[in-house]
């Protein structure tokens, strides 16, 4: 049987011939020897046929069907005019590198492939001395073909990343959590150091938040009076607290402190509110993001939650593609795998375990509710994954049924089946989808028309204010005179008698 190699290049593709493969798959370690050795790998393999790319758009577009596991054309019509027909008689191989290269060439054109065996040695060979093994090719030239095709390569793919907004959820909710972290280290700091001037407002104001207000706000206690009543109010929102922290101050036990570490402790106060307004913040634009690409997660088990889900599966497409027990543990795989290495019972919920779900449930069925909303979870990821237009309808229905599940582990009472839960769903989302298109359809016409209407005033302007080049006037456009009717000839009549 021969055997045929198919090396996809960055400038083209190529088949080799190999010669005595029946004795080189016996001999795979002088083989491997010879590899980096060119007259010795010549008397190996033999060029059959070389097809270049003719530009670097057909490059890119060939390269992108291959990482898809779709047979291009111009590389099935390169393999019929190089392969010899197949026959009973004619047998043949063709080496491959990608085993989805070849499931997808033997379903195409029924060509027996293979990439195990001496192939990918062969192949290695053939990578190795390409730029020689063709005529007119050097190694320049082979390399400026890869790096150009490397770049739009990597650039197609970042440019046409269809959940390219996974990343910004991916890398706000792992920004929110270190803020998180950040904040309580700085808050614990400007607690202990303005404590030492001001120990009594920790126990009046426990809120960290609050606290960092007000001590940029207070900075020294003795300044305190009545005067400060409002501006204290307008932080705490509450005017007895607001008394009890003018009545402190005036008989704390803490000690005097300088102008300048009053004022160090200032800036930092003011460093640590930024921080903790800054956190709210990126919380919303999490939450917006969310509602555009996740909205039926977002609406099952909320924001936070539903973005770590995504930030630990890598995307929304990987979290989509993962079977509900998948979904149930994750976060939680160093707890898997020891209780796996000690045969001890394996962890019932991962992230799940911060959804509110989890916390209502009773201690016997936190198992079950935690096993029943990764169910719903991996549902709601695939309806957002896959929908073209993305609604909440289906993350309200899967919660109401979650919610529903609770009731009947509480009280006993029977939850609707499935299937009558998810019909209602499909005829919601499909109103919704009519009232989405025909209010985009609306503003598709309110844009056109205001267009036009600004259209018409910069005309309308253009006309009033024409300048005379010449002088640098101001000329007013002169009315359109409207052209006066053409007269109609009088027909002569022929019976009327002429003057003479």
């Amino acid at each position: 049987m021969a055997l045929y190699i198919l090396y996809e290049h960055a400038a083209g593709y190529a088949v080799f011939s190999v010669k005595e493969f029946e004795e080189i798959s016996m001999l795979l370690p002088q083989v491997e020897q010879s590899v980096t050795d060119l007259s010795r790998f010549n008397s190996i393999v033999k060029l059959l046929g070389f097809s270049p790319f003719k530009t670097a758009v057909a490059a890119l577009e060939n390269v992108n069907a291959i990482s898809e596991g779709i047979v291009p054309d111009d590389l099935s019509v390169f393999l019929d005019s190089v392969l010899p027909k197949a026959s009973k008689s004619n047998k043949f191989t063709l080496g491959v590198a990608d085993p989805k290269l070849g499931a997808a060439l033997s379903e195409a054109l029924k060509i027996q492939c293979s990439h195990i065996g001496a192939v990918p040695e062969i192949l290695r060979g053939v990578r190795h001395h390409f730029p020689k093994l063709v005529k007119g090719f050097s190694d320049k030239s082979a390399g400026v073909a890869q790096l150009g095709l490397g770049h739009s390569y990597s650039r197609c793919k970042v440019k046409f990343n269809v959940h390219r907004s996974d990343n910004m959820i991916i890398q706000s909710i792992a920004l929110l959590d270190q803020l998180d972290k950040d904040i309580n280290t700085f808050s614990m700091r400007i607690r202990e150091w303005y404590s030492y001037h001001f120990p009594e407002l920790v126990k009046i104001v426990p809120d960290n938040y609050l606290f960092a207000k007000l001590a940029h706000f207070v900075k020294d206690r003795k300044s305190l009076s009545q005067d400060s009543l409002e501006g204290l109010e307008e932080i705490v929102m509450d005017s007895e607290k607001a008394q009890a922290i003018i009545d402190a101050s005036k008989m704390s036990m803490g000690m005097d402190i300088s102008v300048i570490d009053l004022l160090n402790i200032e800036m930092f106060a003011k460093r640590v509110v930024n921080l903790s307004e800054y956190r709210h913040q990126l919380s919303e634009y999490l939450h917006s993001k969310m509602t555009n690409v996740a909205p039926n997660l977002q609406s099952l088990i909320g924001d936070q939650v539903g973005a770590r889900l995504i930030s630990k599966a890598g995307s929304l497409t990987n979290l989509a593609k993962y079977p509900a027990s998948t979904v149930q543990i994750l976060g939680a795989e160093k707890a898997l795998f020891r209780a796996l290495k000690t045969k001890s019972n394996t962890p019932k919920y991962g992230l799940l375990f911060n959804s509110s779900f989890i916390g209502r449930a009773n201690a016997k069925n936190k198992g079950r509710i935690s096993r029943f909303l990764a169910n719903k979870c991996s549902i709601a990821s695939r309806i957002d994954c896959f929908t073209e237009n993305p609604n909440s309808v289906f993350g309200e229905a899967l919660k109401q049924q979650v919610e529903d599940r609770l009731k009947f582990y509480e009280s006993g009472e029977a939850p609707r089946k499935n299937a009558e839960v998810m019909k209602e769903a499909i005829e919601a989302a499909a109103q919704v989808s009519v009232t989405q298109q025909s209010a985009k359809k609306k503003k598709k016409k309110k844009d056109k028309k205001r267009k036009r209407e600004d259209d018409d005033d910069a005309n309308g302007d253009e006309t009033l204010n024409e300048t005379d080049n010449a002088n640098g006037t101001l000329v007013e456009a002169e009315p359109e005179v409207e052209a006066e009717p053409k007269k109609k000839k009088k027909k002569k009549n022929k019976n009327k008698p002429t003057e003479e």
